[in-house]
């Protein structure tokens, strides 16, 4: 049985992702915990819908669309940061730093709470109703939590089978496996199998099959054997969901060279006239092909002396707010990456070893020494032009200076990020340029509601309704650009706002809802936020009073308690003395006593906080985080460590002294050391240009960014550590710059679904993951490619292609029936059986009959030691019955024919060939016994110069003895050939007779 019901993303313009799988056993697979831009909570509710019953989950890609509600999901939902979840290591630890980003560039992630449930807190409260208008918060998760919900993942490689552990709460998983292969959208992005029984279903949701500079092609064809076939993991699938996202684009010409040289050229034609080019892209996927070919473009620009490029005076840089993170992580995963990288870095690591060892020739080490320090390495991600910024005062630092300048900036959907603020400023230029990467569908009449502003921009570059500008390219192809023609561009800002008066208050009967509802739950479900109260009282622990025995209800009220306690310590509000009963004692300051006459169970006695060590079976759990070098953490005690960490005087804990002027270092000297060694720097420096923070670079003041502390943002964010609301601005400006737009999704087109799809020959289609006419239009297609043409053989072929809508359930189950049929001894002694590949295959025949069970199995002997349960007057049973009983259970039975049936069959049945020889598998086994094998032609392969070995289009070998006419070679050697080439494809395939 496969049920598959899409959650989020089917025929819709929104690009999250969720899918639930249910297999058979009650086994429920969810793929993908994707959000879009707007991070509306109410998408969210038919996944809440189907937690209790989550069996594994499963990650894809490390994109907003596929894994931005993850750290939502884990902090807000109870039960499923218990659900084991896998995915590659690129996907948890480039996901990890999106979600960072995410929660750190937007208070909308905290997502909103709706107006429904603000009103129940009120009325259930018995004050007045809220305001409609007003727009709460969610308490966002910190980067400590994200961090520890990404290491609760299962990493996996590639082409592995895993038998993945199921949920508490799930039933067995019977043999289920997992298998993830290389998807070629993103770094570490999955095509995921999974093999349950007689199903095998293979989840191939945005994939992309063209190499790139970082990205290898997804993992669907067989290199070894030519690139002509698909992987025999991946064929012939039970059921095959696929994207539909693409279904339309027809694949430029020229390929990814042509692709790359029309970003440049697009580049170059703008910051020649002294224009800024504005990139949105995402932070943690595409982001990485993009640096890539932009750093090495500027490299190879730099690197010629002979022209004067526009290149070498324009500054190039990458806005998000974790961007640091990203690179390091990339830096260390070139293994996951294209072979061509791994090249790329073994050249470099020559070229610096010939470097050290002409270190004493001073004219080359002068001349190294312009480019690049000596020894110091030059990969992939170490960049040497391609500038980071992480702080919204450098991104309006650079913004503020005068010249060309390229900035790659998050996010690519222009909802969020440093794209945003960048729009804003160069939007009234008619200089300035903005690249879009990815191509959107129009928006339906359900979601004009949602239309974001990179919707807008595409739709203006669409409809071309000012007129294009035709720049000339480097091949002499014009270049288009889309004049936006002075029309009025909205751009709406979202802030975090503390809560004051009767919103806070409006909050505080919003969180005393959900504490009586949490007080309500079942002791199953409480029992899961046991966790985050262990810090404050171990509520496992085996109680000394016998009176907390004997009163379970006691026990789950005092479980309830000390999660509703651990929940108001996240969310920073007050907490009253019925829920804190005797912990009063350590929460409040002040208290010194508490009346305990009358009190029974833990109220009785003093709180104790004992911080339990979490074990198992095997011992005590390690975290693999407290053993991590400090360059190896994104930050330690609360601390970014990515610009050296914090010094010993601000660390948490430490005592810190304060002077007339404000924070002493440990000197005794005011200021924080890092503002000393900032401040010695500018001191010393004899150019009033480094005192100023500007430095001097190829004729333009480039700004030093470095001389921005850290926390020059902080101010911002301080309204996240309370209750807090969204309060929206809206800044409107006249567009006047250009839109362009080059393809770099990284996603399948039209030639590869419609060449891949009929490779595959899937038994069932399920197309998600794409717009209405997207789907359509692809299910079209494989309907007329997959459905046997004749009307026999496509009678049963009418329901193979699926396009289901968001909740819609589809069965996909495979057409097979099954039976249990019993055999013989006599026929198993018969039995002779042949080896295909690991697997043991075997054709019999016999005779099937109708057998009572009792004839075939002998009596139990150890039921006759087993107690006597019934009475002796049920042994008094009429012998009619007993014998109406025995005819009841009989059992299929398969024997050996009859010597009267055995003639007759043995003259109809046929030999029979089981398996599929591959010719790339031929060709080795005949090399190996001395015999010279080549391919020649598509499909061919000739052995000797003598006999040829075709395959046709069916799976049909066909041997040619065609060299029997040439004098050269006499006829035992071609016959010895002709049979050896014979002998070795009946060894490849199992030949069982028939009779």
């Amino acid at each position: 049985m496969f049920n598959f019901t899409p959650l989020l993303g089917a025929q819709s313009a929104s690009s999250a992702s969720q899918t639930l799988l249910e297999l058979d056993g009650g086994v429920k697979v969810l793929v993908d915990v994707g959000w879009d831009e707007h991070f509306a909570v109410s998408k969210l509710k038919a996944l809440e819908r189907q937690i209790p019953s989550l069996s594994i989950i499963l990650l894809t890609h490390a994109t907003t669309s596929h894994l931005g509600a993850f750290a939502h999901c884990c902090k807000n939902f109870p039960l499923f940061t218990q659900i084991p979840i896998y995915a590659t290591t690129p996907v948890i630890s480039l996901g990890r730093t999106l979600l960072q980003d995410i929660y750190s560039s937007t208070p909308l992630a905290s997502t909103i709470i709706p107006a429904d449930t603000l009103a129940e807190s009120s009325y259930a409260s018995g004050t007045s109703r809220s305001d409609p208008a007003l727009q709460l918060l969610l308490q966002p998760p910190t980067t400590e939590e994200i961090a520890h919900y990404f290491s609760l993942i299962h990493p996996l490689k590639y082409s592995q089978p895993h038998e993945p552990l199921p949920s508490p709460f799930s039933p067995p998983l019977n043999g289920l496996k997992i298998t993830a292969y290389n998807a070629g959208h993103t770094l570490g992005g999955t095509i995921w199998h999974l093999q349950h029984g007689m199903e095998s279903i293979v989840y191939a949701v945005d994939w992309n099959q063209v190499r790139e500079n970082v990205l290898g092609g997804a993992a669907w064809l067989d290199a070894s054997g030519g690139g002509a076939e698909v992987i025999e993991q991946l064929r012939k699938p039970t059921a095959l969901v696929c994207s539909s996202r693409g279904s339309e684009k027809i694949s430029l010409t020229g390929g990814r060279k042509r692709r790359d040289d029309l970003l440049l050229d697009t580049i170059r034609a703008t910051i020649a006239k002294g224009g800024t080019v504005l990139i949105p892209t995402d932070t943690s996927a595409r982001v990485l092909e993009l640096a890539y070919l932009l750093e090495h473009a500027w490299r190879k620009e730099h690197s010629n002396n002979g022209n004067e490029s526009p290149f070498k005076s324009t500054r190039l840089y990458l806005a998000s707010k974790n961007v640091g993170a990203t690179m390091r992580y990339a830096r260390s995963m070139l293994e996951w990456m294209d072979e061509n990288i791994a090249k790329e870095l073994e050249v470099d690591d020559a070229a610096i070893t010939r470097q050290k060892q002409h270190k004493r020739n001073d004219s080359k080490q002068g001349a190294n020494r312009e480019n690049q320090p000596a020894g110091k390495a030059t990969g992939p991600f170490d960049f040497k032009h391609l500038r980071l910024l992480e702080r919204k005062k450098q991104v309006d630092k650079i913004m503020s200076t005068q010249g060309a300048r390229v900035v790659l900036a998050s996010d690519a959907s222009l909802e969020w990020g440093f794209s945003k603020d960048i729009l804003l400023k160069i939007a009234a230029d008619p200089s300035n340029l903005i690249i879009l990467t990815e191509s959107h569908g129009e928006q339906t009449n359900t979601e004009s509601d949602e239309d974001s502003l990179r919707n807008l921009l595409w739709s203006w570059y669409r409809k071309r309704r000012d007129g294009v500008a035709l720049e000339p390219g480097a091949d002499g192809q014009n270049l288009e650009q889309v004049h936006t023609g002075g029309r009025e561009l909205e751009i709406r800002f979202a802030e975090r706002v503390a809560l004051e008066g009767r919103e806070l208050l409006t909050y505080q009967q919003y969180l005393a809802t959900q504490r009586r509802l949490l007080n309500q739950m079942p002791p199953g479900n409480s029992a899961t936020l046991e966790i985050a109260a262990d810090a404050i009282d171990d509520t496992s622990s085996t109680s000394s009073s016998s009176t907390d025995e004997s009163d379970p209800e006691r026990q789950g009220r005092a479980l309830n308690t000390s999660a509703a306690v651990a929940n108001l310590n996240r969310n920073k509000t007050g907490l009253n003395k019925e829920t804190l009963g005797v912990n009063i004692l350590l929460r409040q300051p002040g208290v010194y006593d508490y009346d305990v006459r009358g009190k029974k169970g833990r109220d009785g006695m003093f709180p104790f906080v004992s911080k339990r060590r979490r074990a198992d079976d095997f011992g005590e759990l390690i975290r693999p985080d407290d053993y991590l070098r400090a360059e190896e953490r994104d930050d330690i005690d609360g601390h970014d460590m990515r610009n050296g960490g914090a010094s010993k005087d601000t660390k948490l804990g430490q005592k810190r002294k304060w002077g007339p002027t404000g924070l002493q270092n440990q000197n005794g000297d005011p200021g924080s050391s890092l503002s000393n060694k900032r401040r010695h720097r500018s001191t010393n420096s004899g150019d009033q240009s480094m005192r100023n923070g500007d430095t001097l670079t190829n004729g333009h003041v480039e700004p030093d960014l470095d001389d921005i502390s850290e926390d020059s943002d902080s101010g911002t964010d301080e309204a996240a550590n309370g209750p807090s609301k969204v309060v929206f601005q809206t800044r409107r400006v006249e567009a006047h710059l250009k839109i362009a737009y080059v393809d770099f999704a990284g996603l399948h087109d039209q030639r590869s679904l419609s060449m891949l799809i009929p490779l595959i020959q899937p038994r069932k289609l399920i197309i998600v993951g794409g717009s209405a006419p997207e789907t359509e239009f692809l299910a079209s297609e494989c309907r007329q490619k997959l459905i046997p043409t004749s009307s026999e053989a496509s009678e049963g072929f009418q329901n193979i292609v699926f396009t289901p809508v968001n909740g819609e359930m589809v069965n996909a189950s495979v057409d097979t029936n099954a039976w249990t049929v019993k055999l013989s001894n006599a026929l198993v002694k018969r039995l002779r059986w042949q080896n295909v590949r690991g697997l043991g295959v075997v054709t019999l025949m016999g005779h099937l009959a109708a057998v009572a069970v009792d004839e075939q199995q002998p009596a139990d002997n150890m039921s006759k030691k087993r107690p006597r349960l019934v009475k002796e007057i049920t042994e008094e049973v009429d012998l009619d019955q007993k014998v109406a009983d025995k005819t009841q259970h009989l059992a299929p039975v398969l024997d050996v024919l009859p010597a009267s049936m055995a003639a007759a069959t043995r003259s109809v049945a046929q030999p029979l060939h089981v398996g599929d020889l591959r010719l790339a598998d031929l060709r080795k086994m005949l090399q190996s016994t001395g015999h010279t094998a080549e391919f020649r032609g598509e499909g061919t392969l000739l052995i000797d110069s003598l006999v040829a070995v075709r395959k046709t289009a069916t799976g049909r070998l066909e041997v040619e003895g065609g060299g029997l006419g040439l004098p050269d070679y006499p006829a035992r050697s071609l016959e010895g050939s002709f049979y050896a080439v014979k002998r070795k494809i009946y060894d490849g395939l199992a030949v069982i007779a028939g009779g």
